[in-house]
C-alpha cells in the first residue's frame, strides 16, 4: 500500500471511530434518560426503543455500569440514583372515590364470575379493589400487585394472597418490577382482573409504560383477561397502548355504555357485562 494511500486509510478509521463514539454516545444518554423518567428499565424495552444491536447494548450497560451512572442488574438496568418516587397518572386515593357507585357495580359483577377454589389475579386499581368484599367464601388463590388489594384480603381466611417481588410506589399502592424473574414464574390463573386508563377502538390504554411491563406479565399467565372499567373511561384521553381489544375476553362495566361503545366491543368479539348501579 502506497503511504498515500495508508494515510488516507487512517483517516478514514479515525473517522469512523468518531462516529461510533458520537453514536454510542447517544445511546447513552437515551438508556439514562428512560432510568431518569422510571427508575429502572428491561433490556428488551431498550431493544425495541433504540436503534442498535444487543451487543452494543450489552456493552453500553457494561460501560455506564463501570462509570456508575447505572447499576446492571438481571433483565436490564437500574438507576444509580434509586428508585422513581412515584408512577404516572393519577394517585390512588383520588382515584379511589371517582365513580364509586358504578366501580361498585362492576366488583360486585367481576367477583360473580370466579368459581370457588379456583386462581386468578386481581391486578392494581380503584375498581378491581371494589371485587375483593365478594369473594370472601370463594376459597380462592389471588395474585395480586397491590396493597390496598392484599390488606382487603387479609382478613379473609380463606382466601390464599401471593405478591410478587418489586419496588413498592406509595401513591398508587401498587408494587412493580420490570424484571421477569419477579418470583410468580411459575403462578397460572383462570382469570385475570384488571382496570385501564382508557378503552377504545385501539384497545385498552394506560399512562405508563411500568403499569404496562407489570400487566402484560400478567396476561401471560391468565387464560381469560376481563377489563373492569367505569362508563368514563370510553371518553378518557388515550395513552400508551396496553393491549389490542382482541386479546380481552370481556369487559365489565356501568350501565351508562353509549349504544356506540356497546357495538364497538361486540363488533370487535369482546363479551360485554354491563353491571346495574343501584
Amino acid at each position: 500500500m502506497s503511504p498515500a494511500a495508508s494515510r488516507r486509510l487512517r483517516t478514514a478509521l479515525r473517522g469512523a471511530h468518531t462516529r461510533s463514539e458520537l453514536h454510542a454516545a447517544q445511546r447513552d444518554a437515551a438508556i439514562l434518560r428512560l432510568l431518569a423518567a422510571r427508575g429502572f428499565v428491561t433490556f428488551r424495552e431498550l431493544e425495541a426503543t433504540i436503534l442498535a444491536s444487543p451487543a452494543s447494548l450489552r456493552r453500553d450497560l457494561a460501560r455506564l455500569h463501570r462509570q456508575g451512572k447505572l447499576v446492571r442488574v438481571h433483565g436490564g438496568a437500574r438507576s444509580a440514583q434509586g428508585p422513581p418516587r412515584s408512577l404516572e397518572g393519577v394517585p390512588f386515593h383520588e382515584n379511589v372515590v371517582k365513580h364509586a357507585k358504578a366501580k361498585s357495580a362492576i366488583g360486585r359483577a367481576a367477583a360473580a364470575l370466579c368459581e370457588p377454589g379456583e386462581a386468578i389475579i386481581i391486578d392494581g386499581g380503584s375498581t378491581t379493589l371494589t371485587m375483593c368484599p365478594h369473594i370472601e367464601n370463594l376459597g380462592l388463590q389471588v395474585l395480586t400487585n397491590a396493597l390496598n388489594i392484599v390488606n382487603a384480603l387479609l382478613a379473609q381466611t380463606r382466601t390464599r394472597i401471593t405478591l410478587p417481588a418489586g419496588t413498592v410506589f406509595r401513591e398508587q399502592n401498587i408494587v412493580l418490577s420490570p424484571y421477569e424473574d419477579d418470583g410468580i414464574g411459575g403462578f397460572h390463573a383462570s382469570k385475570l382482573f384488571m382496570g385501564a386508563a382508557s378503552l377504545g377502538p385501539r384497545g385498552a390504554m394506560q399512562v405508563d409504560t411500568l403499569l404496562i411491563q407489570a400487566e402484560r406479565r400478567f396476561m401471560k399467565r391468565a387464560d381469560r383477561v376481563i377489563l373492569l372499567v367505569d362508563s368514563s373511561k370510553f371518553e378518557a384521553p388515550t395513552g400508551h397502548r396496553l393491549c389490542r381489544l382482541d386479546e380481552i375476553d370481556t369487559v365489565i362495566t356501568d350501565d351508562r355504555i353509549s349504544p356506540a361503545h356497546a357495538r364497538m366491543l361486540e363488533s370487535a368479539g369482546v363479551k360485554l357485562l354491563v353491571a346495574r348501579r343501584p
